[in-house]
């Protein structure tokens, strides 16, 4: 249909045409009518792959914007997922630090109670060592004392000339 229509404008075109300018006369009837005619063949034939152009410009465009707009939302979701692995990250380093402090205070009682348990360990074997000491010099002391007074004659020895001896001996 559209084919037929364009044949008749041309046609028209060409019937309408005149050589006026021969005769004198002015032809601007015909010429209007070539004009029309000529600006309707280009309405006809460009309107369609115009309007196509801007439709397919405009779905690119609105294409394009929704594209940005969802990659605007995924950023913005990845970003609110990022936020929360620090959150939980900062969670999690605060309790860890508490538990480390707990640990350290159980571990440092734990040990002062072991020092105090060797301290007092300690303490006990040097009384024993030093009662022990103690009686092997009255041992040797009295070893001594028994040798003096057996070397020295056999004499009867009264209370105070023994503990003259004793305090000769342990000054």
């Amino acid at each position: 249909m559209g084919k037929i229509i364009v044949t008749l404008l041309l046609l028209g075109a060409y019937l309408f045409g005149s050589d006026a300018a021969h005769e004198g006369s002015t032809d601007i009837v015909q010429r209007t009518v070539n004009f029309l005619i000529f600006a309707g063949i280009l309405v006809y034939v460009l309107a369609e792959p115009v309007k196509n152009y801007f439709v397919g410009r405009s779905t690119g465009i609105a294409g394009e914007l929704e594209r940005v707009q969802e990659r605007l939302r995924e950023s913005k979701r990845l970003k609110e997922a990022a936020e929360s692995k620090i959150d939980d990250a900062m969670r999690f380093a605060s309790e860890l630090s508490e538990h480390a402090k707990k640990e350290n205070k159980l571990l440092s009682d734990k040990i002062m109670t072991q020092c105090d348990h060797d301290l007092e360990t300690i303490q006990k074997q040097s009384n024993a060592l030093m009662e022990l000491e103690k009686r092997k010099m009255v041992r040797e002391t009295v070893s001594e004392v028994m040798n003096d007074v057996m070397n020295g004659g056999g004499a009867a020895l009264d209370k105070e000339a023994m503990t003259e001896i004793l305090k000769k001996k342990v000054a």
